[in-house]
């Protein structure tokens, strides 16, 4: 019969910690990521459960002020200036004029004014 001389495969021959440290660097690696994820996503929820709260908060707020607010109260009716002083009007309007030419009122004041002096 023959022998064999040599083996058909040969051991890879490597440092004796070699496994064990890539081993230990590849998974503290993995496990300090995981870590940082959770922790990351975990301040995630905090911050979105404040926002949460505080809108909540201020709808509550403003619910309140709505129901706390009296109405208000009924605009008591005014003496037509018009009606008691005709003089008086057209100085108004000769002021309002007067005001809007020098640029003071804008054209939409000034047409708003007429109105309210005309209404009485």
């Amino acid at each position: 019969m023959f022998m064999r001389r040599r083996p058909l495969v040969r051991p890879v021959v490597r440092p004796a910690g070699a496994p064990l440290l890539r081993g230990a660097l590849v998974g503290g690696a993995a496990y300090a990521a995981g870590r940082s994820a959770a922790r990351s996503s975990r301040r995630e929820q905090d911050q979105e459960q404040a926002i949460a709260d505080l809108q909540y908060q201020q709808q509550q707020e403003a619910q309140q002020a709505q129901q706390a607010a009296p109405a208000p109260p009924p605009a008591p009716p005014q003496a037509a200036p018009a009606a008691q002083d005709p003089g008086g009007l057209t100085e108004q309007l000769a002021r309002l004029g007067e005001l809007a030419q020098q640029g003071v009122l804008t054209p939409e004041e000034f047409a708003a004014a007429k109105a309210r002096l005309l209404a009485g």
